[in-house]
């Protein structure tokens, strides 16, 4: 089968296709282009004498390693030294992918140069991977190249970015000790249910006494899940999978889901101190960009983290389009503490509330930090008890009816 590439004519920012057709002569070839959409590449493959039979748009999906957040902060750092350094942002961008140890951000910079080489700024570069850089990293280089001042703001967004992945880090860390701890217990209770249980229950059938009512119940359970251990494996997959859904698709549910987060004991208390935290940080970082206030709030609402947090973002954009100051703004919206209403009001009657944002910021983070602390200790004597009921419980019952066999015998 001939191989060709059809010339490309389009633009850097048009998706690329690949497709497959057959020519004048019968021959089938295959080939990738750059076009608006399906239908102008249909015809001017046409145009070009080619029959196309399948066209499909290429994935912008980079392989070799899924490029995380921190791998986006860690460039931006980087690519901040260099700058400062005075090497030119080409060989910048050259020297950080040549050194990047992960071939899909290599290849994710190799793409932003190329782009540049093609003339685009920095931001307009990095607009073409929406997916790794989003509106606010964006919005903030492109206020740093208009004002001149490049490299303080990619010093910024480096260090936006660093404290903002280290706070999700830390939320996390609270969320999944906990969840991974029951759920190795869960696995060390059905492994002694369906292999170890059954050894004991034909031991226990020699004995020729009744076992204890609680032996027999486990003994019951055990047989139950060896005959159908595929129903609570498909409802925990199905609940699962149905939840994520409906967080998704339902946005009343979703609001329900991260209200109530707000209202677990102690885990609420991390969610929300969070959430305040990226409010003021994504703001103060903004401010610093000189992006107007009502403007910088659609990025500040995506970087809270929580639907309740994102909608009292939105209510205070709306207020202050009206002239309403900032700190009453907030005051309406009954979810930000008295603190941060405070600091924000001296902040903006000093004028100096990017500064004040950027204190709150490093309050809050503090915060969570030591709360994280003290829920990883508060959790360990929960943990020991949930661990001690189920699997203690299991071996309990499997110890009684030798309890009763040796106190019959004595």
């Amino acid at each position: 089968m001939a191989t060709a590439v059809a010339k490309k004519t389009n633009k850097l920012d048009q998706p690329t296709f690949v497709w497959e057709g057959i020519n004048k002569s019968g021959v089938k070839i295959r080939g990738e282009n750059q076009a608006t959409n399906e239908n102008f590449l249909r015809a001017e493959l046409r145009r070009q004498g080619i029959s196309p039979k399948s066209i499909k748009k290429k994935s912008n999906r980079l392989t070799g390693g899924k490029i995380k957040p921190v791998d986006i902060a860690q460039f931006a750092r980087q690519l901040t030294t260099m700058m400062r350094a005075g090497v030119p942002m080409v060989q910048s961008l050259e020297l950080i992918s040549n050194g990047h140890e992960k071939p899909a951000m290599r290849e994710l910079i190799k793409k932003i140069t190329k782009d540049i080489e093609g003339g685009e700024d920095l931001a307009g570069a990095l607009s073409h991977h929406p997916l790794y850089f989003d509106s606010l990293f964006v919005n903030l280089i492109r206020a740093g190249e208009q004002a001149g001042t490049l490299e303080d703001m990619i010093d910024k967004v480096a260090t936006y970015k660093e404290k903002t992945e280290r706070m999700k880090a830390k939320v996390k860390k609270a969320m999944m000790y906990p969840v991974i701890v029951i759920i190795a217990a869960v696995v060390v209770s059905v492994i002694m249910l369906v292999w170890v249980i059954p050894t004991f229950k034909d031991i226990f059938a020699g004995f020729g006494a009744d076992l204890p009512a609680f032996t027999l119940w486990v003994i019951g359970l055990s047989e139950w899940l060896q005959a159908n251990w595929w129903l609570p494996l498909i409802i925990t997959i199905g609940s699962i999978a149905g939840f994520t859904q409906a967080r998704r698709r339902s946005k009343k549910f979703h609001r329900f889901i991260d209200r109530l987060s707000l209202k677990i004991p102690l885990m609420g208390v991390i969610i929300n101190k969070s959430a305040v935290a990226r409010f003021s940080r994504t703001l103060s970082t903004m401010f610093a960009a000189g992006v107007p206030m009502v403007e910088a709030m659609d990025a500040v609402a995506g970087a809270t983290g929580n639907v309740v947090y994102e909608e009292a973002t939105m209510q205070i954009k709306e207020d202050t389009s009206k002239g309403v100051q900032l700190h009453v703004a907030m005051t309406t919206t009954q979810e930000f503490p008295s603190m941060v209403v405070q600091m924000t009001k001296i902040g903006e009657e000093s004028g100096r509330l990017e500064e004040m944002l950027d204190k709150v910021a490093d309050y809050f983070e503090e915060q969570v930090d030591d709360l994280v602390d003290t829920l990883s200790k508060q959790m360990e004597p929960m943990i020991m008890a949930v661990l001690g009921v189920l699997v203690g419980g299991l071996v309990v019952a499997m110890y009684l009816p030798i309890f009763k066999l040796g106190a019959a015998i004595g």
